[in-house]
Order: structure tokens, then C-alpha cells, then sequence
């Protein structure tokens, strides 16, 4: 495991930074002394950021609007950052969306989207800027996948999926990468106070309610991991309990446990 990883000086792009956890974990890569690529659909929120940051820590900021559930985001992201940055030091993959209910009443152009932003776009990008990374011998990222990654969703189905290969493909790539200085950490966040059940159609129950942790919080700790280039961190103890306890289960038994928890 790496000593540690000095953000002083170095440039970062964080996906889906508007809101919530991307917001949060941009917040401490500033206040670490990095420079910041923020990235998302609303600009406005962007702009109102990155002038605080700016302000409060001398951070240089720069914002770039993208739609990564768009097949054609990630490679317009990756060829907007790299017209005015050559260099960049620290991936945070944190762009994602959900939607709850019944699998096989999703429309399927929203599932698409979805799969393509928490899939897709974020192998692309992954696959970009690490490469480069290994060429210059340095590098960190940060993958926000979640606790629905350690087991079947329903009522979840396709986006406990979409988590689940950021887990395993980055614990993978992580495994490959293991003798460099590139190195992949994955955040799984258990419920968090963020927009995302809104957003996924959701009303949070007594025990996601009970077990949500800020994502100020979320943040630190993921940022941390990364910095010792931990490779996977789940944030919040009861977070930490379930996701061992569950894979002790038959799969079944996963599936019917996570129903109960999520619908």
C-alpha cells in the first residue's frame, strides 16, 4: 500500500461534482491543495463551486458541462479536458444515477442512460486517463460505486448491477496495476443525504434514514482511502457489517434480505 499520494499541486476531474458526494469529495481535493476539472449537467451549480473553492482555498478551477449518460459523453469529456490539460493526476469516476422499482417496468431508453452513465462512461474514462497515468508512472483513482455492489438489488435490479462492475472491474484493474504507482480505490457508500433517492423515484425508509450518513462525511473518508491507496472502503459501521455479513449468505437469501431493506 502506497504511503501516501500529495494532492498539493495536482489537477483532478471529478464527475457528477454538482451534487451530493461529487461535490463533497471536490471540496476536500481543494482543500488538500489540488487544481479541480469539474464536471456535470448543470452549470450553474459548477460555477457557483468553483468560485467558492476558488475563494476559500486558491484552488484553479475549471468547469466543463458533459451528459456522460450520453454514448457520446465521455469521449467528448475526455477530448474537452485534454484540449486544455494535458496532465491529469486524479480521477474521481463519481457521475451516477438509479431507479427504483420494478425492473421490468423501467422505460428502457432511462435504463440505457442510466447503465451507460454508471457503466459505460465510467469504464471509458477509466480506461483513458488511467493508461495515460501508467505512462507517466503516477496516478489515482476514485470509484464511487456503493453497498448495493455486495449483493442482488431488487426493486434496484440494473443499478446494484451497474455498481457491481465498478466494484469488481476495478478491483481487477487495481490487482493489475498493483506493481506501479497507479492505484484504484472504491468508495461504497451505504444511504447517504444526498438528492439520489429523489432523484431514483425512492422514499427512504426508518432504517436507510437511520443508517445515512452525510456526504461530507462520505467524502473524507473516500479521499483518505485513496491518498493510502486502500483499494475498496465502505463508509459507516453498520455499512461495514452488512456488506461482509452478506456475502456469507446464500445468493437467494442476498436477493430476499436486500428486497425487505430496499422496497
Amino acid at each position: 500500500m502506497s504511503n501516501g499520494f500529495d494532492l498539493r499541486g495536482k489537477r483532478a476531474l471529478v464527475t457528477g461534482a454538482s451534487a451530493g458526494i461529487g461535490r463533497e469529495i471536490a471540496r476536500v481535493l481543494a482543500a488538500h491543495g489540488a487544481h479541480l476539472i469539474l464536471t456535470a449537467r448543470r452549470r450553474d451549480r459548477l460555477e457557483e463551486l468553483a468560485d467558492t473553492l476558488g475563494r476559500s482555498h486558491g484552488a484553479e478551477v475549471d468547469v466543463m458541462e458533459s451528459d456522460l449518460a450520453d454514448p457520446g459523453g465521455a469521449q467528448a469529456l475526455i477530448e474537452a479536458v485534454e484540449s486544455r490539460h494535458p496532465i491529469v493526476d486524479v480521477l474521481v469516476n463519481n457521475a451516477g444515477s438509479g431507479i427504483h422499482g420494478h425492473g421490468l417496468d423501467h422505460e428502457w431508453e432511462a435504463e440505457a442512460r442510466m447503465l451507460q452513465l454508471n457503466v459505460v462512461s465510467l469504464a471509458q474514462l477509466t480506461k483513458h486517463f488511467a493508461r495515460a497515468m501508467v505512462r507517466r508512472g503516477s496516478g489515482r483513482i476514485l470509484q464511487v460505486a456503493s453497498t448495493a455492489a455486495f449483493q442482488p438489488c431488487p426493486s434496484y435490479a440494473a443499478y446494484g448491477a451497474s455498481k457491481a462492475f465498478v466494484l469488481h472491474q476495478s478491483e481487477a484493474l487495481a490487482e493489475e496495476l498493483r506493481d506501479s504507482d497507479v492505484k484504484i480505490t472504491v468508495l461504497c457508500p451505504g444511504s447517504t443525504n444526498t438528492e439520489f433517492f429523489e432523484v431514483s423515484g425512492n422514499e427512504r425508509n426508518q432504517m436507510q434514514v437511520s443508517t445515512s450518513l452525510d456526504p461530507d462525511v462520505v467524502a473524507r473518508q473516500g479521499v483518505a482511502a485513496m491518498l493510502t491507496g486502500k483499494r475498496v472502503i465502505v463508509t459507516g459501521l453498520s455499512n461495514k457489517i452488512t456488506s461482509t455479513g452478506v456475502r456469507l449468505l446464500p445468493r437467494r437469501l442476498q436477493a430476499i434480505l436486500a428486497r425487505k431493506v430496499l422496497e
